[in-house]
């Protein structure tokens, strides 16, 4: 694919304001990079737009073999991103090496899935036919999050790019360096203007959100970020896909090994320390295993604070907000089991900390944590477990432990989240997908249905002609 001539450059230079960032771990920098400035943003906003009719020309097959040749580009890189991913956001070597090979994955998926992105045949009239096809919807603006960021990001970029959309990502700015360096790997794989990296802080974001000329927006990160995003696009019309906060409970009923149920409640709270989207966040356990599954986690947690191996929160602003939640739970009545102090020492390190006696009432309970705290809450029985774990306005995702089939289907339909997972934190199958409820989100991510989202549908009727006597 060429581009026209006249189609505008971006320019070489960029904002005044920039991006620092240092090591979690140690609180040695990493680097700074410029934010793009207001008339680069534009530009980028103009180029993606002359170039998307050509693109969505091109044939979906050839669009696959882009996004081939974008997936071995990663594959060569991956062990450079996965270190810088660890530098920028303290993520464990091990799983920042593995959000890149799943990022691979999901490229390498939607190369295949995109050419056999198919409609629907309709049945009308014998002599007349109907049919739907899919096209896509122009501009699409990703902001994608710091915590799994290279993931995240293929999978959008991977299904707005199949669909024949053009993209403009725009990283967290808490991983701004592993945003461009995955810009520089991917771009060279499609025509120029297709794919444009944006580096920057909140302000590049709000006039990507608020002025541009764009068609979809596609946001992993914060809730309230997202409810700002969905409202600028109700005055522009831009379709919007989100993946917000969660504050995922849960249930551990009566029947489990209160052992293996801590340490599914121990992978959920304080794995990459508490930063994932479907992190458990919230825990209800029944009263007749709650002192042996209480002992069972205190000592999973101890065991990670020993270990010498436990990795840091992203920043000291995010364990700022973590320990105000932990200090406020311990004043209004919460046991401290294990951790709850900010260490000495450099970087943003925070312990695995366990609370016992939680209540409702509690930030720790209410609203998404994001840091490794395991609080819970024990119940009488599972009645009262599912009551409150279906509370609240979020609706990302809930976990269930439980050796009963009734109370495992009972949960399935009275939690309003996005996605069940019964007698196991984490896990699921290749090519899921979700759709958040409430504060959570909207639109489905991930799966063969994001393909969907970023793509609209015409319905196509063709009578014949009427016959001359």
């Amino acid at each position: 694919m060429s581009i026209n001539a006249q189609t505008p450059a971006l320019p070489d230079a960029l904002g005044e304001e920039s991006v620092t960032i240092v090591d979690p771990r140690d609180g040695s920098e990493v680097g700074t990079l410029p934010s793009a400035a207001r008339e680069q943003v534009s530009l980028a906003v103009a180029l993606s737009r002359s170039v998307q009719p050509e693109w969505a020309a091109t044939s979906p097959a050839e669009r696959g073999s882009a996004l081939r040749r974008a997936a071995s580009a990663l594959r060569d890189g991956a062990r450079e991103l996965a270190d810088l991913n660890t530098r920028e956001t303290g993520k464990p070597p091990a799983d920042a090496l593995g959000g890149v090979e799943a990022a691979i994955s999901t490229l390498e998926q939607y190369a295949e899935l995109g050419p056999v992105h198919r409609g629907l045949s309709l049945r009308g009239a014998v002599t007349a036919t109907d049919y739907t096809v899919a096209g896509p919807r122009g501009v699409a603006v990703l902001l994608t999050p710091w915590n799994d960021p290279v993931a995240v990001a293929a999978g959008l970029i991977g299904a707005a790019l199949v669909t024949g959309n053009t993209v403009i990502h725009k990283p967290s700015e808490r991983c701004p360096h592993v945003g461009e360096l995955l810009g520089r790997l991917l771009q060279p794989a499609f025509p120029d203007g297709v794919l444009i990296t944006l580096t920057g802080g909140a302000g590049v974001g709000q006039q990507l959100t608020t002025e541009a000329d764009v068609d979809v927006y596609a946001h992993v990160g914060s809730s309230d970020t997202g409810a700002r995003i969905a409202r600028a696009a109700v005055l522009t019309g831009a379709h919007v896909i989100r993946e917000n906060g969660g504050n995922d409970p849960l249930i551990v009923d009566a029947d489990v090994d209160p052992v293996w149920a801590a340490g599914q409640a121990a992978l959920g709270a304080f794995a990459n320390a508490g930063q994932i989207c479907t992190s458990v966040e919230r825990i209800y356990v029944c009263r007749a295993i709650a002192e042996p599954f209480l002992a069972a986690l205190t000592e999973e947690a101890r065991s990670r604070n020993a270990s010498g191996t436990f990795p840091p929160l992203v920043d000291r602003r995010m364990r700022d907000a973590v320990q105000a939640q932990v200090g406020e739970a311990v004043g209004q009545g919460a046991v401290c089991l294990e951790g709850g102090a900010v260490p000495e020492g450099p970087g943003a390190h925070y312990p695995a900390t366990v609370l016992s006696g939680c209540t409702e009432a509690m930030t720790v309970m209410a609203e998404e944590t994001f840091g490794p705290v395991a609080p819970v809450t024990v119940v009488d029985g599972f009645d009262d477990a599912l009551r409150l774990a279906a509370a609240g306005p979020y609706g990302l995702a809930a976990s269930v432990l439980t050796g009963s089939i009734a109370h495992a289907q009972r949960a399935i339909a009275g939690l309003a989240v996005g996605t069940v997972k019964v007698n196991a934190v984490f896990g699921g199958a290749p090519g899921g997908s979700a759709q958040p409820r409430g504060i959570s989100g909207a639109g489905f991510g991930y799966g063969p249905e994001l393909l969907d989202e970023f793509s609209l549908v015409k319905v196509v009727h063709i009578s014949s002609p009427p016959q001359e006597d």
